[in-house]
């Protein structure tokens, strides 16, 4: 056995069975690199340069902004005010309350930029509520949880910024443009299947807003609104890069939620802190990681040879398309979103390029693809996120979520096949 058949054994084979031990992902791309590199004959300080350099990307700064931006907002009440904000645009449809999480979802996703965040923050206020007026529970956390797949849609994402980075410097803001109208599509997609399922199941319309209280609730909302409007206006409109962009927006929503909205205390900014570098750390150590495993594959030739083997079963676009999406379906239901962006693009998007999608395109399709495995077992994240807040067993949360599924891949489908549902907007902003 030649040293390059060994070494992509272990490289791969490796992978899959220290991830089947359940060892961290990071992890797992770390050892396997180290090992497939002493077989190659290099050495592992050649392997740590190549994690050192997988960091050193300017536009990398912009995750602890974002995280931390989002941190602040969530701790600060934003949740509460976008929630009231949503009830008075779609509170009094059949099941508004169902209409108002999807809402609350897509404001809070472009703030966070986390499903899982949007998970948390979102149903820990709207799963208890629909219960308490009479909503299955079921329905409830399935609501919440099929919506919470907007917050790494909706813009801005760092998922994709890590994707940028994995894809060779594609531009953050045609991303982020790109990003706008499937994750609106998401939203009424998901709205539309709660409105169908509330009138079968008789449930309420929401009380009308007293008029006194529209012009608070506007004005608060508002506020917590301008946050992605800052991030997304500076980058769209050439005044602000991502970075400086990031950045600004989480000084405005320190002053925001510490000095206007005055929920918490000053204080509280030690455990937010505390959390963002914590998720910080676990999202560089992956960059890194994945940096040394990504040279190793390149190195073999293994991307090359996905991309001649999944070619020789077809050239035709939307068979190779179609195919990437049932590859990316099935990975995402069992690895975490960002691991997946950085091993699977260096792999598939010279596939996807040679038949004719722009990197910007299968960034958006494959951001949205990962989006619905982070809510699909056995591993989904943010489906664990659900059965701890609705108090719901993951088998049943599963059976209740089959009819969300639909929308989901519906818009999938949409925007692969339709690439004017993802590049109008950075055409028309010439991005």
């Amino acid at each position: 056995m030649s040293p390059e058949t060994l070494a992509t054994l272990i490289l791969l084979g490796g992978f899959v069975l220290l991830l089947l031990l359940s060892v961290l992902v990071a992890l797992c791309m770390a050892f396997t690199s180290i090992v497939a590199g002493y077989v190659l004959d290099i050495s592992p300080t050649t392997i740590g340069q190549k994690m050192v350099d997988g960091l050193n990307s300017f536009p990398l700064i912009a995750i602890p902004f974002f995280i931390l931006a989002g941190e602040i907002m969530a701790e600060g009440g934003i949740s509460r005010r976008l929630i009231a904000l949503s009830n008075l645009v779609v509170g009094w449809l059949r099941g508004g309350l169902a209409m108002v999480d999807v809402v609350a979802s897509m404001f809070f996703g472009g703030i966070s930029g986390s499903s899982v965040a949007d998970a948390s923050a979102i149903g820990s206020v709207m799963i208890p509520m629909m219960r308490k007026k009479g909503y299955d529970n079921d329905y409830a956390t399935s609501v919440t949880m099929a919506s919470a797949a907007q917050g790494v849609i909706i813009p801005p994402s760092q998922n994709m910024i890590i994707y940028s980075l994995a894809a060779g410097g594609v531009s953050i803001g045609a991303l982020f443009a790109g990003g706008i109208i499937p994750g609106i599509l998401l939203g009424l997609a998901v709205m539309v299947l709660s409105y169908v399922i509330a009138v079968r199941r008789g449930y309420p319309k929401e009380a009308p807003v007293p008029l006194r209280e529209v012009p608070r609730i506007v004005w608060e909302g508002f506020l917590g609104l301008l946050t992605p409007v800052i991030i997304l206006g500076g980058i769209l409109s050439g005044v602000f890069t991502a970075t400086e962009s990031a950045a600004i927006a989480t000084a405005y929503a320190f002053v925001v939620t510490f000095f206007v909205y005055r929920e918490i205390p000053l204080r509280r900014m030690v455990p937010i802190l505390q959390r963002t570098i914590r998720t910080v750390s676990i999202v560089f150590f992956l960059i890194s990681a994945a940096s040394a495993f990504g040279f190793l594959l390149t190195l073999l030739g293994i991307p090359s040879a996905m991309s001649h083997a999944l070619l020789s079963i077809s050239t035709n676009k939307y068979v190779v398309l179609f195919m990437v999406n049932v590859l990316l379906l099935f990975l995402g239901t069992f690895m975490d979103m960002a691991p997946l962006i950085l091993i699977m693009t260096p792999i598939l998007l010279p596939v996807v390029t040679q038949v004719g999608m722009s990197p910007v395109h299968f960034g958006v399709m494959l951001i949205f693809n990962l989006a619905i495995g982070l809510i699909t077992p056995p591993v989904g994240s943010v489906l664990f996120v659900g059965t701890a807040i609705g108090k719901i067993s993951m088998e049943k949360l599963s059976v209740s979520m089959l009819p969300f599924y639909v929308p989901l891949l519906v818009v999938l489908f949409l925007i692969t096949f339709v690439p004017a549902f993802v590049m109008t907007i950075p055409r028309l902003m010439g991005l």
